[in-house]
């Protein structure tokens, strides 16, 4: 691979782009990962030398990271892991801090911040316990960073073209300060795949924990949203909390006498790529058993992981609704919900999954007959099935609380054989692009949404087939490869700005230590 053009580019998620399993006779397989980064990383091969830095999640993993030298995993020639990059260096984190990092802070605690989820009467509780899983959450994000500065070479110019770093998630919000201590000569850049809080809600952090995080991700300097709302609402919790300095026609921060640039970066679909997996002979197996069990009637879709955020049970509570005040959809539509188990280590995730499962027997006991199944719900995680799905759906029901942005939103219009309709939250990332030919919902109304799931379905086919044709324009109008790249010419321009246009691509100017303090006190 020649990555003299680009230099070195470094990547670092929880999740990486391949993950092992240990079979029987204890040998390891790898398999390759989905998702917009492994695509997006597309965008850069052949131009620049790749690191991708994730954890071990699993006994395999971790057994495969201990095998290789330092955790490095070449990937190169193994077919399973085709197109990954040149190498992978999985993290080897001790169980116990891994769990308390990604379980009591990232998921427990920062998830359910910027997705506004808290039972405030009842949670959070801020205490010692809680302070121990935090440490764990710093031990978890220094892991990252020492890796990305071993990445990095000795002072972060490991060759012609420099070295950039793109941090991606909640996961690793401390991790570009602690990078830009340990090599302040290497470009970094950190995405946000989540909503981001106001800053009244994100007051619910303590004011020194909240402090921290913001603090670290402005280590950047590039920081990216889905949504403009997302990237504004970053910019005012910047200003309210730390005080900092936010220039809104620029969108900037300057906070401890560096600049950070904030952009909206929204991810979208491959078509490509999606309609020839769509095409495989098991989902058009799905698909002819799909529409032989559903035969004429219509089909409401919805594909989802039993998140908390996803809302599935109040869009359950509108189709219950719908058929209560709409009786004639009885017996000429089928809700399809395809609910896949998540986080089945947290409590609150096991409670919400079997509450989803008794609200469904209730519709199916409530309005169910001999030669009609008002729903049918899948639990467990079958993608070829909800390729399916889509390619059926005359409508799809996507209503979170909040969301960073949505793919499920773009690929259904985008597989839709017949064009369906999609009725949206307002609240998803994905409304700001498609939210002019969706039927937008306020995801807590349960009647608004029954409402719209019968506008909906009551749509003229040609205005349906109208709207889906520019849903799945707007789906696929920024393709993970795109996405990647856009991300990486925003450091770019962040990089020449501080510094000047003759510095190279990659190369920052050497950022000052600085005496580690306590930060301001949060800003009134």
């Amino acid at each position: 691979m020649n990555g003299e053009a680009w230099g070195r580019v470094l990547v670092a998620s929880n999740r990486g782009p391949i993950s092992f399993r240990l079979s029987d006779d204890g040998k390891l397989t790898s398999s390759r990962g989905g998702g917009g980064m492994v695509s997006g990383l597309a965008s850069v091969a052949g131009r620049a030398e790749l690191l991708w830095v994730c954890a071990a999640l699993s006994d395999a993993d971790r057994a495969a990271a201990r095998a290789a030298p330092d955790g490095y995993i070449d990937t190169a020639g193994d077919g399973h892991a085709a197109g990954v990059g040149s190498a992978v260096r999985m993290l080897d984190i001790p169980t116990a801090t891994f769990q308390r990092a990604y379980n009591g802070v990232a998921n427990s605690t920062l998830w359910f911040v910027h997705h506004m989820l808290f039972d405030t009467p009842n949670r959070p509780n801020f205490g010692l316990a809680w302070r121990r899983e935090w440490e764990s959450f710093r031990t978890y994000n220094a892991a990252f960073a020492t890796a990305l500065a071993d990445g990095a070479g000795p002072d972060g110019r490991y060759q012609r073209g420099g070295v950039r770093a793109v941090v991606q998630e909640y996961h690793l919000t401390l991790v570009p300060r602690m990078l830009a201590d340990r090599r302040p000569g290497v470009a970094i850049g950190y995405f946000c795949h989540t909503p981001w809080a106001p800053p009244d809600y994100f007051a619910i952090l303590p004011d020194d924990v909240g402090r921290e995080v913001l603090d670290g991700i402005l280590g950047a300097d590039h920081a990216g949203f889905h949504a403009k709302r997302w990237a504004d609402a970053f910019l005012d919790c910047c200003e309210a909390v730390l005080g900092a300095e936010v220039n809104r026609a620029e969108s900037t921060v300057r906070h401890r006498g560096h600049t950070t640039t904030v952009g909206v970066h929204p991810l979208g679909v491959d078509a490509q790529e999606l309609r020839e997996r769509a095409a495989a002979a098991d989902v058009q197996a799905h698909v002819t058993a799909l529409a032989s069990a559903s035969g004429s009637r219509r089909l409401i879709v919805r594909i989802d992981r039993t998140e908390l955020s996803k809302n599935i049970v109040r869009g359950l509570a509108a189709y219950r609704e719908l058929l209560v005040t709409y009786p004639q959809w009885r017996g000429q539509v089928t809700h399809l919900v395809s609910a896949y188990p998540s986080r089945h280590d947290l409590p609150e995730y096991r409670e919400y999954t079997a509450s989803v499962q008794r609200l469904a027997r209730q519709i199916t006991d409530e309005f169910g007959t001999e030669d009609w199944d008002p729903l049918v719900l899948q639990v467990n995680d079958d993608y070829a099935r909800s390729l399916a799905a889509y390619q059926l759906a005359d409508v799809l029901l996507v209503n979170p609380i909040r969301d960073g942005m949505n793919l499920v939103a773009k690929e259904g219009p985008l597989l839709s054989e017949r064009g369906c309709a999609l009725v949206l939250s307002q609240e998803a990332g994905a409304a700001a692009e498609l939210g002019d030919d969706a039927l937008l919902v306020n995801p807590f109304d349960v009647t608004g949404t029954a409402q719209a799931l019968h506008e909906a379905l009551s749509m003229p086919d040609a205005e349906r087939q109208r709207r889906a044709a520019l849903l799945a324009k707007a789906g696929a109008a920024h393709p993970p490869q795109q996405w990647f790249a856009d991300q990486l010419s925003a450091l770019d321009a962040a990089t020449r700005r501080a510094s000047g246009p003759a510095t190279l691509a990659g190369q920052r100017p050497r950022r000052a230590r600085r005496r580690r303090g306590l930060l301001r006190r949060r800003a009134r």
